[in-house]
């Protein structure tokens, strides 16, 4: 029996998510301000009439400068800019929601794991056990050079998330079940002897002291991840429970879902303890000819320049400093290994020029784009469930809420008629959701 597919949007708090221009989009945000709580409101239920299992909210903490040595064209361009906090929105949108959860990315590298648990665990209850922790350390230069300090080598980052994952799981499991009396009579509230203290003296992190927020209703929010690189999907196979993946094909996918399945054996959990999303980006109409037409014009929206600024931050290489039409295939690049990976094989293997690379990377990180009719769309998500490996999808945004609304509208009703889509919400939890079958 075919296994039922899941989905999430995937977006920033920003003004432009992952879709480059989309700002000047006629059909962006029309009668709607990011900044506002009730776009936020809205868009979250939109997601929730359709089922999703939550939103995403990638994030970067500073505007990328590896162009040209500047943030300009960042800037100039809106390429991810302004972006604000993403934690901010989460009591906003599981206000609005009853079972809709949120995943929000949360870099280590600038915060003591002891704030991030008390944070975490805090929306946690705020959410009733609708909270997911996208678990990064932060990979480009912008980001350092905002907080004042050097970058820190690949290897000693993934170091460091190892041993900062430990104290989180330390804080985390600190409570016992029992550990809250609440005794009125006595005047006991909780039992000392029940709440441990964490005593941990390591090589990046010390911490000494209890964990400041009882137990979650989830314990520890649902932990996320997007490991591309060997290591990153050693990290990702030891300590995920949902992992993001961006590649252009179902060969690509299903290579991935098997390298991940046989790292997930080797730290004693079995294949099935780990869900794979694949980020895809969808353009749906009733009509095929009406679908490519609204595709053109998205791809219309996007500025050479900004993507060009784009893929210089989130690879580590000045791109402007390379021939346009020069092969990708022929740079190596210090950043995101495995989303430099889905523009390698975006053309099947052909050969991708700087140019193209830009333009397919600022349209969509690179994610297979589905433009279709409902039918043509839920065939090819089908394909990429059964083929690829993938238990579910990102739903990358282009113009924010339509492309949502659409998608919820159309293509939900597709798949749910193949009986490939939940009906109702079952769980209590976004760890309840991710765990049907």
């Amino acid at each position: 029996m075919s296994k039922n597919i899941h989905l999430l949007g995937f977006i920033q708090n920003g003004v432009n998510s992952h879709a480059t221009g989309m700002w000047r989009h006629p059909r962006d945000k029309v009668n709607w301000k990011f900044t506002d709580p009730e776009y936020w409101e809205h868009m979250a239920r939109v997601m929730e009439r359709g089922l999703f299992d939550g939103v995403f909210i990638a994030d970067e903490l500073a505007p990328y400068n590896t162009y040209q040595d500047s943030s300009d064209a960042t800037v100039k361009y809106a390429v991810q800019c302004p972006t604000h906090e993403p934690s901010t929105i989460v009591p906003i949108i599981t206000g609005a929601t009853e079972h809709l959860g949120v995943g929000v990315t949360l870099s280590t590298a600038f915060e003591h794991p002891y704030s991030m648990c008390r944070r975490l665990s805090s929306l946690d209850h705020l959410s009733g056990g609708r909270v997911a922790w996208n678990v990064v350390s932060s990979y480009s230069k912008s980001e350092w050079d905002a907080y004042g300090q050097e970058m820190a080598p690949r290897g000693d980052r993934y170091d460091r998330l190892e041993e900062y994952m430990e104290v989180c799981y330390k804080l985390w499991d600190s409570w016992e079940p029992d550990a809250i009396i609440a005794d009125a009579e006595s005047g006991v509230y909780a039992d000392p002897d029940k709440v441990a203290v964490v005593d941990h003296k390591g090589e990046y992190y010390q911490c000494r002291g209890r964990h400041f927020v009882a137990p979650s209703p989830q314990g520890r929010p649902v932990l996320w991840q997007a490991g591309g690189s060997p290591r990153g999907r050693d990290f990702a196979a030891k300590h995920a429970e949902a992992i993001f993946a961006v590649h252009p094909n179902i060969e690509r996918m299903k290579e991935y879902t098997s390298d991940l399945d046989a790292r997930v054996v080797t730290f004693d959990r079995a294949p099935g303890d780990v869900k794979y999303f694949f980020g895809v980006q969808t353009v749906v109409a009733e009509t095929h000819d009406e679908a490519v037409a609204k595709y053109e014009r998205i791809r219309s929206c996007i500025p050479l320049e900004g993507a060009l600024a784009w893929i210089s931050g989130h690879f580590g290489l000045d791109f402007s400093t390379i021939d346009l039409e020069d092969f990708v295939q022929d740079i190596e690049v210090p950043g995101i290994q495995g989303l430099f990976e889905s523009i390698l094989y975006a053309k099947g293997g052909e050969p991708v020029t700087v140019r193209e690379a830009a333009q397919i990377y600022a349209m969509g990180m690179g994610m297979p784009v589905l433009v279709g009719t409902p039918a043509e769309i839920a065939d090819q998500l089908e394909a990429y469930a059964d083929g690829g490996g993938a238990d579910g999808f990102m739903l990358i945004a282009t113009y924010t809420p339509g492309c949502y609304e659409e998608f919820v509208d159309m293509v939900v009703p597709e798949l749910q008629r193949r009986g490939r889509y939940r009906t109702q919400y079952t769980g209590a939890t976004l760890r309840d959701h991710l765990l049907e079958s």
